[in-house]
């Protein structure tokens, strides 16, 4: 039985298309430090495809520039915990992209990758349910139908949300 998808918003599309790429760049490498930097630029890259189609340009100048990971969390509460995540990881990335030795052993680059592979899925069905919808209620059916908790989500230093039944 085959699964058909609704299409990526156009949006969100190219942006899919370089975190694919830069996931390959990890893959292929076999330096942690280039192997993480990779993979974090490709969950940066799925966030920003999010952020194509949910996110909505105000006209306050008075607001600093805040960064994508707050910008999600800001327009797709369901993918808040993914947000955190990976901005956690941004020190990891800087550090690695600067080449300093140790920054990132093989299991963070491996786990930041498979952590990357199950984000990207996430986000692209948000992607698809907001480009269908335009609801963003849409999507967070979507991404909770998904199982969509990062690695570490309801462990030590992760908040998880109880939902009263």
């Amino acid at each position: 039985m085959s699964r058909h998808h609704a299409p990526l918003p156009a949006a969100s599309a190219e942006l899919f298309r370089q975190a694919s790429s830069c996931l390959a760049e990890a893959l292929a490498t076999g330096q942690p430090g280039r192997r993480y930097a990779a993979a974090h630029l490709a969950a940066l890259r799925c966030a920003a495809a999010v952020l194509a189609v949910r996110a909505r340009p105000t006209d306050r100048r008075s607001q600093p520039i805040r960064s994508a990971w707050v910008l999600l969390s800001r327009v797709a509460p369901e993918l808040a915990e993914w947000a955190a995540f990976f901005a956690s990881g941004a020190g990891k990335r800087a550090a690695a992209e600067a080449g300093l030795p140790h920054a990132v052993s093989q299991r963070d680059a491996d786990d930041l990758i498979r952590a990357v592979l199950a984000f990207r899925s996430l986000c692209q069905a948000a992607a698809r349910a907001a480009g269908a919808s335009g609801a963003s209620g849409a999507v967070a059916a979507g991404v909770a139908a998904a199982g969509g908790l990062p690695p570490g989500a309801g462990t030590a230093g992760w908040a998880v949300r109880a939902t009263a039944g």
